[in-house]
């Protein structure tokens, strides 16, 4: 059996090991959105590319573990191509490209979230609504045909190479580009909690990541889906609620 690449195993431990070296020494917080967006904030395209950077540790953290299964099986059967290497990594470049795209798509939807928040004097004082709407979308999302279609996708790797499977760099690019595809459409609205809780919040990427792995990679992932969005509706209610009768109560 094919062993995974060693440099995507360390770049996934190297990026675990930087969020929490971030995270210990006090500077991970600058990579918020709030930090980015608000207050003393840098020029909007510094925030924007101290957010991608930060984005690209979270692809690796959280993302590239729920794709495993096809890395190696991609990794088997480029095994003895000429250009293996330089596949593997057009690959995963792919991958990360799209990924990518998303997180910097993800930002500027963010940006005009706060511009709303700041112009608005409703939403200013009523701005909790914005982080229960976020996980009621991402619970709802959990029941959508778009989410089963896209995660079928992604839960059977040895379907998916038979069919998109093209050789050489460019075709390994094509490949990761279009799993990466599948992987935003079944985990999106997941990675949208992440802009709502903070990217630097440890404690909801180990969480998030643990849900698309099983999602993605365990036999009863299909299964745990509506129970998750079940857990994300119920977390919003909550959030909604509480800050409504918080409100009041002031």
């Amino acid at each position: 059996m094919t062993s995974l690449p060693r440099p995507i195993l360390v770049g996934i431990g190297a990026a675990w090991a930087a969020a929490i070296g971030a995270q210990v020494a006090g500077v991970a917080a600058l990579a918020n959105h709030d930090s980015l967006l608000t207050g003393d904030r840098p020029p909007f395209l510094v925030g924007a590319l101290i957010a991608l950077l930060a984005w690209q540790v979270m692809i690796a953290a959280m993302m590239l573990p729920s794709s495993l299964p096809l890395v190696r099986l991609y990794g088997r059967a480029t095994e003895r191509a000429p250009e293996r290497r330089r596949s593997m990594a057009a690959f995963i470049g792919g991958y990360v490209v799209v990924w990518s795209a998303f997180g910097l798509a993800a930002f500027c939807f963010d940006a005009s979230i706060h511009a709303a928040v700041n112009s608005n004097s409703w939403l200013r004082h009523h701005d909790w609504w914005i982080g229960g709407t976020t996980l009621a979308l991402a619970g709802v999302f959990q029941f959508t045909p778009l989410k089963d279609a896209c995660l079928d996708k992604c839960r059977h790797p040895a379907q998916f190479l038979t069919r998109y499977y093209e050789r050489g760099p460019a075709g390994g690019f094509k490949l990761g580009a279009r799993h990466g595809a599948f992987c935003v459409g079944c985990c999106w609205a997941l990675m949208l909690v992440m802009f709502a809780a903070g990217v630097a919040s440890l404690v909801w990427m180990a969480l998030l990541t643990a849900v698309m792995i099983h999602e993605k990679t365990r036999p009863t992932g299909a299964k745990a889906v509506p129970v998750t969005g079940v857990a994300l509706l119920g977390a919003a209610s909550i959030v909604l609620m509480y800050s409504a009768y918080a409100a009041g109560a002031a």
